[in-house]
């Protein structure tokens, strides 16, 4: 991994800042990114690594800020691109406001499309490179207050599926999607979350175990993987209970107020 250019987005905290810091420590030059200032003193603990660090702080909602971040690479090609970036908008659906689920929808779906695009396009035409997508058994879940959450998930699980199969004769080139379930982060304070059964449970997945697991994963050329026995048995069996009965389960996992009950 000496000297290849590996790109994290969501790299400020949680399992993107994980991730970012297995690449670093593997000797991988990095560009991280998130829609936030934190993304720059992330970055000075990358670079304890010795490794070349270059971090940008730009919207991934908009096509705009997707197009700094490619254009921060250069003349480099992006060796492994680490799509983690994602917003949660936890609460009643009919209660949020259009630009707080647009945002969602926008960054978790169409800026992380746009982005594949246009790093996958070149990786095939020059036949090498790695993708790690996050997406989530969430997308198996019908996501009672969580709603917007739970489809773009469902989305990329989905989307990364059919792209896979579409490159697969292509050599020297993976995609692979990272499945966790809920994970020690600040998704939860972020979606508004924290009064919720899941929001307060003690046994959310240590991030920094979920992003090990995804890095194997990519660097085995898997085509994905849910991180944690429990969730595996949880995806199993999502295809065989009935989505109404999963949407109530979802419902006393995530309901506000539901964690003081």
């Amino acid at each position: 991994m000496a000297n290849k250019l590996a790109v994290v987005t969501g790299a400020s905290t949680g399992i993107g800042f994980e991730l970012a810091h297995i690449a670093a420590r593997q000797g991988c030059d990095l560009i991280v990114v998130a829609n936030e200032p934190l993304i720059a003193s992330a970055a000075e603990d990358f670079r304890q690594f010795g490794t070349q660090v270059e971090s940008i702080e730009t919207d991934l909602s908009t096509i705009e800020g997707v197009d700094r971040l490619l254009g921060a690479a250069g003349v480099r090609s992006i060796d492994l691109l680490f799509a983690n970036a994602g917003v949660g908008t936890g609460g009643p659906f009919l209660e949020q406001d259009v630009a707080s689920w647009r945002h969602s929808i926008d960054t978790n779906v169409t800026g992380t499309v746009y982005l594949l695009q246009k790093v996958l396009k070149d990786m095939v035409a020059r036949g090498d490179g790695k993708i790690l997508v996050t997406g989530s058994i969430a997308g198996y879940i019908p996501g009672s207050f969580n709603a917007i959450y739970n489809a773009t998930k469902a989305f990329i699980d989905n989307f990364t599926e059919a792209l896979r199969n579409e490159i697969r004769d292509v050599p020297g080139v993976t995609l692979t999607t990272l499945m966790p379930g809920p994970t020690d982060t600040e998704f939860f304070a972020r979606a508004d979350m924290l009064d919720t059964q899941v929001g307060q449970d003690d046994s959310k997945a240590d991030p920094g175990k979920v992003a090990q697991d995804g890095w194997d994963a990519l660097m085995a050329g898997s085509g994905h993987i849910v991180s944690g026995l429990s969730n595996k048995l949880q995806v199993a069996g999502a295809g065989l209970v009935p989505q109404a009965v999963l949407a109530e389960m979802h419902r006393k996992q995530a309901e506000p107020g539901g964690g003081d009950n």
